[in-house]
This record gives C-alpha cells, sequence and structure tokens, in this order.
C-alpha cells in the first residue's frame, strides 16, 4: 500500500489557490491579490550556482532583470529575457549645420516623445547614455535642406551620417549624394538602421560630415528628423 501511494504522489500534480490544476502542468498557481516570488541573486551569486540546469532562471539585482541560462550545466550562459524599453527623440534645431568640414552631433535630440526607462537612458546634450550593457537597435531618420544663403545657393551638398559611439563613428554610413538649391533639388533624407552591442556607460550620438561641397545644410523643419532606441536584449 506505501508503495502504491508513493507511486500516486510522485505523478499527483499541485495546485496552488486551485483545486483543479491543468492537465498540462506539474504546478498550477491561482491568486487575485499576490504573485510567484523567485529566487533574487547578485551577478556574482548567479555565477556562482552549482552545476545551473539548463532552462534555470533567476532574477539579477545587478541589471534588474530575469535570467536563464541557455548553456549546458557545465558551461552555462545566462541570458536576459528581451526587454523593450525604448526612447524616441525628435529634432527643434533647424539652423545648426549638418554640412561641416569635421565629424559633428548632430542635434536631434530636441523634443522627447518618450522615455520608457529614465535609468537606462540618459541625455545629456546632443549624446544618450546607455546605461545597461546588451544589445540595442538604433534608427534614425533625418530631412535636411540646403537654405538660402547668399554666395552659396547653388554648390552641391552632400551630407554623411552616421552614428558615433563614445565619439567614434561606427558602423553604416547613410548618404544622399548631391543635392542643391538650384532648381528646388535643394531636399534629402538620411536613414540609419543599426544594431549594437553597448557596454553601460557608452555614450551615442548622430553624426554628420561634409560628403561634398561647403554650402550649408539644415534640418528641414521642427520634428522631421529623429532618433529610436530600443534594447533588443
Amino acid at each position: 500500500m506505501l508503495i502504491l501511494c508513493m507511486h500516486n504522489i510522485g505523478f499527483t500534480q499541485v495546485g496552488i489557490g486551485t483545486t483543479n490544476p491543468d492537465p498540462s502542468s506539474i504546478l498550477h498557481v491561482e491568486s487575485t491579490d499576490k504573485g510567484v516570488l523567485i529566487p533574487r541573486l547578485t551577478t556574482l551569486q548567479i555565477a556562482a550556482i552549482t552545476n545551473p540546469a539548463h532552462g534555470l532562471m533567476v532574477f539579477n539585482t545587478d541589471t534588474d532583470e530575469f535570467v536563464f541560462n541557455i548553456g549546458t550545466t557545465l558551461s552555462p550562459i545566462w541570458n536576459e529575457i528581451s526587454e523593450t524599453a525604448s526612447v524616441k527623440y525628435s529634432n527643434l534645431d533647424t539652423t545648426s549645420n549638418l554640412n561641416a568640414a569635421a565629424y559633428t552631433n548632430a542635434p536631434i535630440l530636441g523634443t522627447l516623445d518618450w522615455n520608457d526607462d529614465l535609468t537606462l537612458y540618459t541625455v545629456v546634450g546632443n549624446t544618450i547614455t546607455i546605461n545597461r550593457t546588451g544589445r540595442y537597435r538604433i534608427i534614425v531618420n533625418m530631412a535636411y535642406t540646403v537654405p538660402t544663403i547668399g554666395g552659396n545657393t547653388d554648390q552641391r551638398v552632400s551630407v554623411e551620417a552616421q552614428i558615433a559611439i563614445n565619439g567614434t563613428p561606427t558602423g553604416s554610413i547613410a548618404n544622399t549624394g548631391y543635392v542643391r538649391h538650384a532648381n528646388n533639388h535643394r531636399e534629402a533624407s538620411l536613414h540609419i538602421n543599426e544594431v549594437f552591442n553597448i557596454v553601460a556607460g557608452q555614450s551615442l550620438s548622430v553624426q554628420t560630415i561634409r560628403g561634398g561641397n561647403s554650402a550649408p545644410a539644415v534640418f528641414r523643419s521642427i520634428g522631421t528628423s529623429n532618433i529610436y532606441i530600443q534594447k533588443i536584449k
């Protein structure tokens, strides 16, 4: 009888807050006013777990993220559960020259459209500092025009743009080819869609540089250029 009872218990589902656990579950928890709290560990404590099972999940109190082992027991790889915290800014400036001879931070951080996590993204001037290591998608859309300025109205302009990490232009380059004020061929747009691994504390900016002649180029109008950053891993 004891063996039969033990056999029955070994295959019995467990229900907490319910007497009818779902047939597909080994543990079914129901509540209308409480949650499930899993172990909360620091990064060092997580690294010290002995032979962590594949799929083991804990909450990392250093990064404020759930992490789980996607590796093996002997070679664990702690992967963060992807979050969607993002930030978006659009331009207010329509007078700064985007066609300078040297790389210059574009004044695209004018109006804050949203910032899902103020602890993750910090803005100072024309740079955004990322405060948590991870993988980030960065999308930049820039619309510019060649203004009427005596002596330069017919010069051909070719603005280039690139995302800069800690002030160093990195990754893909956006370029429109030549535009100029003559015959109303004066407007163009630049687009960048990049993904970078960012280390906590690194700063991001959008830098532009002269790709053609020296006539000025400026943002076309308020709100027509923007930057969007999203943490994807």
